[in-house]
């Protein structure tokens, strides 16, 4: 039975680099994937983009193209990701001209376009579903709306002879399935296998963490070897059937433990997993190891896909300010709640104007809050931090400010002060018919 394999280069937008390397030059992977897109994250592009025409792609994609291009365009390695952000063209044009500084030629390049949809969302005037109302009564305070694109348009790229695609907001399992449609000739309405191979992208999307990375748990769950993690690799069947590996000596785990915290890892009902190409079901999902640092992952399935796309919607909700400040020694904690005192005080006697306040003393209260923490020992050195979001930013800095104030005004021993101030991009959802959104494919040749 035909099998391929797909390794994952990266888990989130900053991720290390490293590993990519490695799966390209010991993984003998055929594509390399890279999951760097948050919700936030293409709202910021927007905003950079607007500023830039040029812009709004991923920070690291330069380095991350420059450090595995050569590497892969040499072993016949097909790239896939997700870091054009919000401008997935000028993102392939980077690409291309880091494969000419490189003297990589023959190199075909897609960028998908057409998960921008904000035009489509006013002009629709669609309903928040977190809040009900429609989009008009966000009036400008709107600043992105992307949908989740699913794997048609990267399995047109991947025909057309693409050695990199590179595309804005897609679903991550996409980056993953798209391949397995398209080494596999698979339906697009073959729903058991668009399951299975939703299993496989939700099982590396987010790179390190099912090898051991956020599992790790020092005397419960050790891991060894975590400043050299591995990245996972699927070994993929036609049958949708897989096994989860690593490179050999590399650093990590890969267990049915590892597989089993990813799988449920932002699944809110395991039955009904929904994608734009399948709803995924993970509830019989079988994980049984296949040998040391292999696990067989079998048995999920999935069932016809929904009526709608999901639209992320970024919109411009305010600003934070915050201030921060350490104290050590006997005592510590009490000049740190001495300090949030004087702080609290200070911003109501100079008028700050809040919508939001937070006081936290940072080892003590600020996960768990006072009344699980007040029967633990004190520690011997904490951190303040005072948090508030504003409507402005002129008033966010001057919560930093007070913060900063302690240094010579009390309570003693305050020291590495730091502040900042900055605008806040939240993210509401919204849901588009599939006819609203059109994604469309160009290709770039070196």
């Amino acid at each position: 039975m035909k099998t391929i394999r797909i390794g994952s280069g990266a888990g989130y937008s900053g991720d290390r680099i490293e590993p990519a390397v490695e799966l390209v030059e010991k993984g003998d992977i055929a594509y390399l994937c890279f999951e760097c897109l948050a919700e936030r994250t293409i709202a910021i592009g927007q905003q950079a983009k607007l500023v830039n025409p040029a812009a709004g792609y991923d920070a690291l994609l330069e380095a991350r193209m420059r450090a595995v291009l050569p590497q892969a365009k040499a072993r016949g390695i097909k790239i896939i990701t997700n870091m054009g952000a919000a401008n997935p063209q000028a993102g392939a044009a980077k690409i291309a001209e880091v494969a000419r500084d490189l003297g990589i030629t023959g190199l075909k390049i897609a960028a998908v376009a057409g998960d921008d949809v904000l035009a489509a969302l006013l002009a629709r005037d669609v309903t928040i579903t977190e809040t009900g109302a429609p989009i008009s009564t966000m009036k400008g305070a709107v600043v992105s709306a992307n949908a989740y694109l699913g794997v048609a348009p990267i399995v047109e790229a991947l025909a057309a002879g693409a050695d990199v695609v590179i595309t804005g907001r897609v679903a991550d399992p996409a980056l993953f399935l798209a391949p397995l449609i398209h080494e596999f000739g698979w339906a697009l309405d073959d729903w058991d296998r668009l399951g299975k191979g939703t299993a496989v992208g939700h099982l590396l999307e987010c790179a390190g963490q099912v090898t051991g990375g956020y599992f790790a748990d020092p005397g419960v769950k050790d891991v060894a070897d975590l400043a050299r993690l591995g990245f996972p690799i699927a070994d993929v069947a036609e049958d949708g059937s897989f096994v989860i590996t690593k490179v050999a000596g590399s650093g990590g785990r890969v267990t049915p433990a590892t597989c089993s915290e990813q799988i449920l890892y932002e699944i809110h009902d395991p039955t009904t997993y929904l994608t734009p190409d399948v709803i995924a079901d993970f509830s019989a999902i079988t994980l049984v190891e296949d040998g040391f640092d292999r696990v067989r992952v079998a048995a999920a399935t999935g069932r016809p896909r929904p009526d709608t796309l999901k639209v992320s919607v970024g919109y411009k909700d305010g600003f934070i300010g915050e201030g921060q400040m350490s104290y050590a020694g006997t005592g510590a904690v009490e000049r740190g709640r001495l300090a949030l005192r004087i702080v609290e005080e200070r911003l109501k006697l100079t008028g700050v104007k809040t919508t939001e306040l937070r006081f936290d003393l940072i080892g003590v209260d600020s996960i768990h809050g006072p009344v699980i923490t007040e029967r633990a020992a004190a520690p011997h050195e904490v951190r303040i931090r005072v948090t508030g979001r504003t409507d402005t930013l002129a008033e966010a800095v001057r919560i930093g400010n007070e913060v900063e104030t302690l240094y010579t005004n009390g309570p003693a021993g305050g020291g590495g002060a730091w502040k900042v101030a900055r605008p806040v991009v939240a993210m509401l959802s919204a849901l588009l018919p599939r006819d609203a959104v059109v994604a469309s494919v160009e290709l770039i040749e070196v």
